[in-house]
């Protein structure tokens, strides 16, 4: 299994033609602003602070990329569905993402990260379709799983897997704070790493200095 640990910051992506060289799959993030996006992170990797977090949501502005274990990328992208941006913010970052996610030979997944704590969002509905749509690998995390007793966690759980139409294998239940799911959400992104063929560095690439 890939070791998350041994992870180094890359580059921030302002645009398409910024991307590293396709030479490791990509392991993407997705979430609404403030759903705990750079906890899951900074959780999965075993660091405090690698990925900043912000009380200010749509701190994230572009599509930020760590190197992990000289085998895969992790892209922190923009999040979502905040209001108080402008109008031309949004289109940006909607425009970027689009683009990243339809033309990324080498996208593994996409992690879309849920609010364990609340009823499906519309946009969540929404993001889950089209990567179904476009036959993208994505995998749900609920996250903010130690705000909730166990039970409450099934029963939430287990609308949110019907809004999805999902099934309880299909996601992972994550706490960033307890480290709940943290063991089965390595093991399902190193599998989706596996999946993608890559050209190695100096075999047709120009990996990025």
């Amino acid at each position: 299994m890939i070791d998350f640990r041994k992870v180094q910051f890359l580059l921030s992506a302002h645009a398409i033609g910024q991307l590293p060289a396709p030479v490791y799959p990509d392991i993407a993030f997705a979430g609404r602003s403030n759903v705990g996006k750079s906890s899951l992170l900074n959780r999965l990797v075993d660091r405090s602070n690698l990925v900043k977090t912000s009380s200010k949501p749509g701190k994230t502005q572009s599509l930020n990329y760590f190197l992990v274990e000289e085998s895969l990328y992790l892209v922190d992208l923009p999040g979502y569905g905040y209001a108080q941006v402008s109008q031309q913010t949004r289109q940006s970052w909607q425009g970027l993402i689009t683009e990243y996610v339809t033309t990324r030979s080498t996208l593994a997944c996409v992690v879309v990260i849920i609010d364990l704590r609340h009823e499906l969002k519309q946009l969540d509905r929404e993001l889950v379709d089209w990567l179904r749509y476009l036959d993208t690998p994505y995998l749900p995390v609920y996250t903010k799983a130690d705000k909730l007793s166990r039970n409450q966690q099934m029963k939430n759980a287990a609308a949110l897997d019907a809004g999805l139409t999902l099934t309880a294998d299909d996601r992972i239940i994550f706490s960033s704070s307890t480290g709940q799911g943290l063991d089965s959400l390595r093991s399902r992104l190193s599998g989706f790493a596996r999946s993608i063929s890559v050209t190695p560095p100096g075999e047709g690439f120009i990996a990025p200095i």
